[in-house]
């Protein structure tokens, strides 16, 4: 771990990293990608000291409030989070300014927040994004080893309906030839319809691969699953996206299950639920006034 001075930290899209790298090790990683520029190991976690600073004075400067979102390029609670409490802190200036929150992670750590969720989301907007790649857990050992496994955050899923906190589920990425299976979709939506999420994400049964992680999943792969790199190789080439031959199947086995069990399979629609803000009174009172 290492610390930075930021000279930025909110996007033009109103997100945030507080920490640059990721102590999950998950072998898919797109943000090992050579592209993102990173100087130093991966695992060697990047923390912006001045963070919460910068965060503060964005907030105090926005006209309006909005959704503010984490969690795209590092996972909010990787271990050392109970450290440092950046994200949690982070959360706190989003309550105390108004404004709404999002993030995306695979730690049931997230719970440790839940007060801090229910607050926001009593005056605006609280969504929790979880990610799901596979229902077996021997294997989410493998490709995902030290996240929670996918048991866990099923019920972190519940803990959160439970507490009125909605959710929206990543079901990505679908590696070919390991989980692109029905088995396995029908059994992670079998549970998200448990948990009752809001809307599944879901860019088909596929798998992105780009310099930088292909050679770090290539390697987990010769690790793992001797010689399933080479039929990679043999049916991918140096393609960016890894479409499983099973895409098709799958793809229309997931809207179908999802439209049956009235979870939003729209990514279009999901995206703009994430990203609009609702003030918790407005909408109470528009609906007295109805």
């Amino acid at each position: 771990m290492h610390y930075v001075t930021a000279k930025g930290i909110l996007s033009s899209q109103n997100g945030m990293n507080l920490y640059r790298g990721c102590q999950h090790g998950c072998i898919y990683c797109d943000s090992r990608s050579d592209c993102y520029h990173m100087d130093h190991l991966f695992e060697d976690i990047e923390v912006k000291e001045n963070s919460l600073v910068l965060l503060e004075d964005a907030l105090r400067r926005k006209r309006r409030p909005c959704m503010i979102g984490t969690g795209s390029m590092s996972d909010p609670y990787m271990p050392l989070e109970r450290e440092l409490r950046y994200t949690r802190r982070a959360l706190e200036l989003i309550e105390k300014h108004g404004f709404g929150a999002t993030l995306i992670t695979k730690s049931t750590q997230v719970l440790d927040d839940l007060d801090l969720f229910k607050r926001i989301h009593k005056q605006a907007k609280c969504v929790i994004q979880m990610t799901l790649t596979t229902s077996d857990e021997t294997l989410c050992r493998i490709i995902e080893p030290n996240v929670s496994t996918t048991k866990e955050r099923i019920k972190a899923l519940k803990t959160l309906r439970d507490s009125g906190i909605p959710t929206v589920v990543w079901l990505t990425p679908i590696l070919p030839f390991l989980n692109d299976t029905s088995d396995n979709l029908n059994a992670i939506l079998n549970d998200c319809e448990d948990a009752s999420v809001k809307g599944i994400l879901f860019f088909g049964a596929a798998l992105t691969l780009r310099d930088g992680n292909r050679e770090y999943f290539y390697r987990a792969l010769d690790q793992h699953f001797p010689g399933l790199k080479e039929t990679y190789i043999r049916q991918f080439g140096n393609s960016y996206i890894l479409e499983s031959p099973n895409n098709a199947a799958l793809s229309d086995l997931f809207h179908r299950r999802c439209e049956t069990a009235g979870i939003w399979h729209d990514n279009q629609q999901i995206f703009h639920y994430l990203s609009t803000f609702e003030q918790t009174s407005q909408l109470q009172l528009s609906l007295f006034e109805s």
